[in-house]
């Protein structure tokens, strides 16, 4: 029995070519040798192959067609590639799951722990102990679920920085909520940056007084900056605290210190408005996010520190 010239190395050829026919759509054309050769002899397989009807793009894999390989199949290529149980995740598998923004330099996959790829050196493979529960049911290719997506790619980011934005982004895209980020994160006590995750959380659902006065004193006794003239600590809509202002009248320096992301276009466009009123009233202003006043203080005590003198101040 054949399909499409292909010799069926079973009997029943009719539920054979089924089966055969459900792979190929599930998996866009692509299939693993192994998989090949629960329906193939290896002579058809191999006779598929070296007449050009069918490729081989990496060791073991096999797409049934001669032409393009297109973005979609190559995510099958790359899993089929890895071994039983690979799936996609990070930032490849969140941008299939509707992510913006965020592009890995390579395709990003998990297979199960105690596995190593080495022969795949353009993609980013990790391997987890903790994969199955969070693998989506059903959706193809097979990845993990966006929370679990999210937060591994926050975790696998090259900085800091990358990985606040991989969070916020999918806040912000109202992708996820943050509770459900919340709870992945604590579920593994080694995560690579499990606390700036999970402070970075805090600051996004606005749960985290990310820069209260004292903190930002603090910062000034320490660095020999002057005490601000005025503070005011701001809040959203719904009473909670995001932000400080903070004023040297004096020196006529104005500087914002954000919460972590602003939720919403109305909330950038407001403070672009704010921003105005103070160069129309030639004020200085500086803006720092909430985390930099935590991890870089020096690095803001020094921008100060030349803004103040700039405007007259001597250090003692």
């Amino acid at each position: 029995m054949t399909l499409d010239g292909m010799t069926y190395a079973t009997t029943g050829a009719a539920a054979v070519q089924q089966t055969l026919e459900s792979l190929l759509t599930e998996q866009l054309g692509v299939l693993s040798r192994a998989q090949a050769l629960e329906h193939l002899t290896e002579s058809a397989l191999d006779w598929k192959v070296t007449s050009g009807r069918w490729q081989v793009p990496t060791p073991g894999v096999v797409v049934t067609h001669s032409g393009p390989v297109i973005a979609t199949q190559q995510m099958w290529v790359d899993l089929l590639s890895c071994g039983r149980g690979a799936v996609l995740g990070g930032l490849t598998a969140a941008a299939l799951d509707g992510l913006t923004g965020n592009v890995p330099p390579r395709p990003q996959l998990i297979v199960p722990h105690g596995r190593q790829v080495t022969d795949r050196d353009d993609l980013e493979v990790h391997s987890s102990t903790l994969l199955a529960g969070d693998v989506h049911p059903i959706r193809m290719p097979p990845r993990t679920r966006l929370p679990r997506s999210i937060v591994d790619a926050a975790s696998w980011a090259d900085t800091d920085n990358d990985a606040r934005a991989i969070l916020a982004g999918a806040v912000q895209q109202r992708l996820v909520r943050v509770r459900d980020l919340q709870s992945i994160n604590d579920r593994v006590p080694n995560r690579r940056r499990r606390r700036l995750i999970r402070v970075t959380l805090l600051d996004i659902d606005g749960g985290s007084h990310s820069l209260p006065e004292v903190e930002f004193l603090r910062l000034c006794r320490r660095y020999g900056l002057p005490t601000p003239t005025r503070q005011v600590v701001r809040t959203d809509a719904r009473g909670r605290r995001r932000w400080l202002d903070v004023f040297w009248d004096d020196y006529g320096l104005v500087v914002e210190i954000d919460g972590m992301f602003h939720m919403s276009p109305q909330s950038w466009w407001a403070d672009m408005w704010r921003g105005n009123d103070h160069t129309v009233a030639r004020e200085g202003l500086l803006r720092y996010p909430g985390f930099a006043i935590r991890e870089e203080p020096a690095r803001v005590a020094e921008q100060l520190a030349a803004a103040l003198t700039a405007r007259g101040w001597v250090r003692p």
